[in-house]
């Protein structure tokens, strides 16, 4: 199957000179956080970040109503992968889901708000991030109730928020927003009630964090992100993810969603240079 990708012209939505003005400051927090910067044993940022995103609601952990599978120490910290699972029993009544890394400079990865066609069977969502030292990264789902669960693991990585994004940036920039969808049933899907399917969207986008260095002007490449990925079935809402610095370069989404009658799913990516990329499946395998 192969998709359709349309881009608009860049809007007038976001100033360059904000987003340079972005890029330096975190650049600033970066060099901070480095792995050779002196670190407190006792520094937690968790508390701080809690309440700034949550508020003073309680957090439970560990109850089982999501898991989060992540290596132990990165192959590559700029492309640090992550899966969460929610299962079945819980999924129909989960809102959101929140991705913290609590020593990134900009702790808040990503939060994704479910909608109808996310479905109700085992929520899977598999995405890849950068990790810029050795921290804990988060998945707090929010339910319906208003109450938040999380699942917590420790990764030992560095280095990824000021990686080079690309190899060669000109053909990076060159294929901006081009994107690949894939569908298919998953694993056992014909035990499954209701059923479920699967599906990967790939997106080629640099996702400079405005922190990588260019090795001959000696500058900071300028901030430039998808900030927001809408994918939906059949014109059913399946999440809309709000991103930040540390969704990886290419981000890469593998999710369930619950089937119908089209499986047809409508990708619309945006970035930070107001640009809007958009891809449709065949609503078949690939």
């Amino acid at each position: 199957m192969h998709a359709k990708t349309q881009v608009s012209p860049p809007a007038k939505m976001q100033p360059a000179m904000r987003h340079a003005r972005l890029a330096l400051a975190l650049a600033a927090l970066c060099a901070i956080a480095l792995p050779g910067a002196a670190v407190r044993a006792d520094d937690d940022p968790w508390p701080d970040i809690r309440r700034d995103v949550f508020g003073n609601r309680e957090v439970v952990e560990g109850d089982g109503t999501i898991t989060l599978d992540a290596p132990y120490r990165a192959e590559d910290a700029a492309v640090m992968p992550l899966t969460m699972r929610i299962p079945a029993s819980v999924a129909r009544d989960v809102r959101s889901l929140t991705l913290v890394i609590d020593k990134n400079p900009a702790p808040v990865a990503a939060t994704f708000h479910f909608g109808e066609a996310a479905g109700t069977g085992e929520r899977i969502l598999s995405t890849r991030v950068r990790i810029n030292m050795y921290s804990n990264v988060r998945a707090v789902i929010e339910t319906n109730d208003g109450k938040l669960h999380m699942a917590t693991k420790f990764v030992k990585a560095s280095g990824g928020c000021s990686a080079p994004a690309s190899k060669d940036a000109d053909e990076a920039l060159a294929n901006i927003g081009k994107m690949q969808i894939k569908t298919f049933d998953p694993a056992g899907a014909t035990d499954r009630a209701p059923p479920m399917r699967e599906a990967q969207v790939m997106i080629r986008h640099p996702n400079f964090t405005g922190m990588q260095m260019d090795q001959i002007s000696r500058l900071y490449t300028p901030m430039k992100i998808v900030q927001e990925v809408e994918v939906k079935r059949g014109g059913v809402l399946v999440f809309r993810m709000d991103g930040g610095i540390s969704i990886s370069e290419n981000p890469n989404f593998r999710f369930t969603f619950g089937s119908g009658s089209d499986d047809t799913l409508e990708v619309t990516a945006k970035d930070t240079d107001g640009r809007v990329f958009t891809a449709t499946s065949a609503g078949k395998d690939t």
